[in-house]
């Protein structure tokens, strides 16, 4: 769940629709509805949790750049507990298709995994992202996978990511 600042923030949520409009952080963008006394920002962003560990990410790869219907990617991301407690984390995965034939969310949530590190332990975390993972309902309630660019992000909520890129064949 999100959690916003302010009420005159709500709706608020993670998985919102793209608007068409210029990016919140270019100045340029006179389209954008800022507010005069608060920040644009949700106080705590979806996935965020509260620990008396620090996570830090890092080497987020990829082991190939696209990938067809019969095969799959695996990511895979460095997660450091950067404290002197020991500590647990979601490592979250959220992809982004970039053009489809219906407008879908800028960021949904995939994949996550629950992992629990001693103080100052890394791990390297993977997923497999296949056909599955790019799924979605059309206007025809049928559940279908388009070819394209998608945008994979992993973090431990979804405004704090590591980005990249692949395609889909």
């Amino acid at each position: 769940m999100t959690f916003p600042r302010n009420e005159g923030q709500l709706p608020l949520y993670y998985n919102r629709m793209s608007t068409g409009r210029p990016k919140m952080n270019e100045p340029e963008s006179v389209f954008w509805s800022h507010y005069i006394d608060e920040e644009n920002t949700p106080e705590f962003a979806f996935g965020h949790g509260l620990s008396y560990s620090k996570f830090e990410y890092s080497n987020l790869k990829l082991n190939k750049d696209s990938f067809s219907s019969t095969e799959e990617i695996e990511v895979s991301v460095t997660l450091k507990n950067n404290s002197n407690v020991k500590g647990k984390e979601v490592v979250q995965l959220y992809i982004q298709d970039i053009i489809c034939s219906i407008t879908r969310p800028i960021q949904e949530l995939r994949d996550f995994k629950m992992v629990e590190l001693n103080p100052n332990e890394t791990k390297i975390i993977t997923f497999k992202v296949n056909k599955e993972t790019l799924g979605f309902y059309n206007n025809n309630l049928q559940w279908i996978v388009e070819p394209g660019e998608f945008n994979l992000f992993i973090g431990g909520s979804s405004d704090k990511t590591l980005q990249t890129k692949f395609s889909y064949e």
